[in-house]
Order: structure tokens, then C-alpha cells, then sequence
């Protein structure tokens, strides 16, 4: 199983993203401080810096850790195509706060000696992903390994099974966190889900992404961060099939646009193609290849 296209296509929020987390684990592990990136007890009770809360969240301290977290935020790019960057941003903001709350609450009241230094790095945003990778996307093939069953989403797990353990206790911890806050998020806490930024700050953001990012931010999907401007599959069904305007047919459920993404198409034309196709994801299907075949 993919995360759809390869590269970052209509991806930019993802692609700062990687691309920041690898430069702050850089930077930090040249400054020889990669052992003590994560937060620990002591700091909280004396003087948390900012730089130790930058660390903490963005900085890997280890290269397997760096190598696993970067595979995962550059597969969870799925959710950023499905529901557009600018919401997409929102769920950043919303598991990496939500998360460090936790992490500072069970550093607190745990008082484990033990478990030191909690592991740094985006652990509390990738496993917060995991939540969504769960609920919300399908599963497309299963098949059996030595009597053993497996799906498309087994490879995926074990990733984040292996980063979830890196560290023991503390690289589990931060892990648990993220899941409690990606679990929040899935119950819509305070209408989370529906949230986006001002159209201010997205103008912002389009600003930046079209300048750092041109191929990435000219397909973005319904709700990205660049506007709504319809991406260009989009485009492409809405001239090849404009009755899909006009027809009136039922919402797609999510399953199904959720299934096409993770095929490689774009939400916003996966949406559109679904009602074309009044739900039958098999001509919806067809129907995103055509367009993408012109």
C-alpha cells in the first residue's frame, strides 16, 4: 500500500514538514545535544526553554527513529490530500499541542525515575495519524504469510510499531500520547474536524507554499490551505462530465473518497468522479483514469 502519488503532489504542508524535521534533528545533532532532546521531569519543575520545546516536538534523537518518523509523515501525506491542507494544518496544530499536554501531565504524575528523558521527535503527530489510518482508510487487499493474516495496512503498523518501541518507555509514552490526542481529533472535540484557519492566515500560507512549492500547490484539493481552487483532475471531471454539477445525487460517503485517495487520486476529483458515477466506485474509478489519461 501507497500513499498515493509518489513525491509531495498536493502535499506542501507535508513537505515543510519533512523537510523541517529533518533540518532541526540535523542541527540539533550537531550541536552534540541528541541524547537530551526530549523533555524530562526536571525540566518542567525548573525552566522549560523553548528550544528544549522546539526539540522535543520536531527533533528525532536517533538515526533509526529519524528514518522510520520520516517514512511515516511522508505516508500519512494521504490525509492531506484527502481533506486539503488547510484542515489538514489544523490537525498538526491540534495533536502536536494536545499531545505535549499529555506528555507534560504523565511526565507529572508518573514520576518514574526510570524513564528520564522522554524520546523527541513528531511522535505525538505520527501517532496521532494512526488514529485516522485506522478508522478511515479502507483496507484494499489481505493475504495470508505463514498462515498469518495480513493486510495493505500491516506494513504501515509494523513502521509504527517498531518507532513506537525504539525506545522503550521513552519513545512509548510520547507514542500513547499522540494516539489519545489523534483520538480527540476522531471524536470531534469542541467541532475540531470542521475547523480551518482565517482565510488571512491561508492567504498566508499560499502564499509561502506557491513560493516554496509550485508543483505541490497547483492541485490543491476542496478546503487546502491555497484555497479552493479545484485541483486539476478536478478540473478534468468537471469538463469531461459537467452533469456531475447538476445531478442529484446523494453525498459520497466517505469510505469511498477515502478509498480512491488512497489509490493515488486527489479528494476533491474523488469526490466529484463519486457522484458522476452516483457512488459506484468502480466507474468512478474509470472515470478518474480517463481524465487523467487526457
Amino acid at each position: 500500500m501507497n500513499g498515493g502519488p509518489s513525491g509531495f503532489h498536493n502535499a506542501p504542508v507535508t513537505r515543510i514538514l519533512v523537510f523541517a524535521t529533518a533540518l532541526f534533528t540535523i542541527v540539533f545533532g550537531v550541536k552534540g545535544r541528541s541524547p537530551r532532546l526530549g523533555l524530562s521531569r526536571q525540566d518542567i519543575i525548573n525552566n522549560l526553554h523553548i528550544w528544549r520545546v522546539i526539540s522535543a516536538m520536531f527533533a528525532f534523537s536517533s538515526t533509526p527513529e529519524l528514518l522510520f518518523g520520516l517514512y511515516l509523515l511522508y505516508y500519512f501525506r494521504i490525509f492531506e490530500r484527502q481533506i486539503g491542507s488547510n484542515k489538514y494544518s489544523v490537525f498538526i496544530l491540534f495533536s502536536v499541542i494536545l499531545s505535549l499536554l499529555f506528555e507534560v501531565l504523565a511526565l507529572v504524575l508518573l514520576r518514574d525515575p526510570t524513564l528520564g528523558v522522554l524520546a523527541s521527535g513528531p511522535f505525538g503527530l505520527i501517532f496521532a495519524s494512526f488514529v485516522p489510518f485506522y478508522f478511515d482508510i479502507p483496507v484494499i487487499s489481505r493475504f495470508r504469510i505463514f498462515g498469518i493474516h495480513f493486510s495493505d495496512k500491516s506494513f504501515i503498523y509494523l513502521v509504527g510499531l517498531q518507532l513506537l518501541l525504539s525506545s522503550w518507555k521513552r519513545s512509548l509514552v510520547p507514542g500513547i500520547c499522540g494516539v489519545l490526542a489523534g483520538s480527540l481529533y476522531h471524536l470531534n472535540v469542541f467541532g475540531i474536524r470542521r475547523k480551518k484557519f482565517p482565510e488571512m492566515v491561508a492567504s498566508f500560507f499560499s502564499w509561502l507554499f506557491l513560493s516554496s512549492s509550485t508543483s505541490s500547490s497547483r492541485t490543491p484539493s476542496s478546503g487546502n490551505v491555497i484555497g479552493n481552487v479545484p485541483s486539476y483532475a478536478a478540473r478534468e471531471v468537471q469538463r469531461n462530465y459537467p452533469s456531475s454539477l447538476h445531478a442529484p445525487v446523494p453525498e459520497p460517503p466517505e469510505s469511498s473518497v477515502a478509498t480512491l485517495v488512497s489509490m493515488g487520486f486527489d479528494g476533491n476529483a474523488a469526490r466529484q468522479a463519486l457522484m458522476r458515477a452516483r457512488n459506484d466506485i468502480n466507474v468512478a474509478t474509470n472515470i478518474l483514469l480517463e481524465s487523467q489519461a487526457q
